[in-house]
């Protein structure tokens, strides 16, 4: 049984496991920093050397893979649907999964190996069971991509 959560300033990664299906080595968020509700999170993703995409994205000058910039954003977006069901009582009422089905994200910056990844996703617009966001991520404070990311929802079989 998964009692909720409370409203606090900082979820674990023991915590976010409970509301991402992902795992090593395609989990890119390590903890949330902020929460508000339905609205807005913020979390991050130290970027290591020994993650598999560094290897061959690209050799002697390794960048993280816009894709899984995306994915990243696509996850915290997720996480925010997720922890938001639970610190307002409704995580064993509602359990489902989010699926990334559309972005429009621009870049600007690489995020390196070493690199705090900070990602920021606000909500846009719901309708039925699509969640549109405004996402942003950073490494310090420059903007590294920005725009809006769409998931689709599909609640899971108790």
């Amino acid at each position: 049984m998964n009692r909720p959560l409370d409203l606090k300033a900082t979820y674990s990664l023991e915590e976010i496991l409970r509301f991402l299906p992902h795992r090593s080595p395609f989990l890119f968020v390590d903890r949330v920093t902020h929460l508000i509700p339905y609205k807005s999170i913020v979390a991050e993703r130290l970027l290591r050397a020994d993650e598999p995409h560094f290897q061959g994205h690209f050799p002697g000058q390794p960048i993280m893979p816009g894709v899984l910039t995306a994915e990243a954003l696509a996850q915290t977006g997720g996480l925010l649907l997720g922890l938001s069901d639970a610190v307002m009582g409704q995580g064993e009422a509602v359990s489902r999964i989010f699926f990334l089905v559309a972005t429009n994200l621009k870049f600007t910056h690489p995020a390196r190996p070493g690199d705090m990844l900070i990602m920021k996703a606000t909500t846009d617009t719901r309708f039925s069971g699509l969640f549109r966001f405004h996402a942003e991520a950073f490494v310090g404070r420059n903007m590294i991509a920005s725009g809006a990311l769409t998931l689709a929802t599909r609640d899971l079989p108790s």
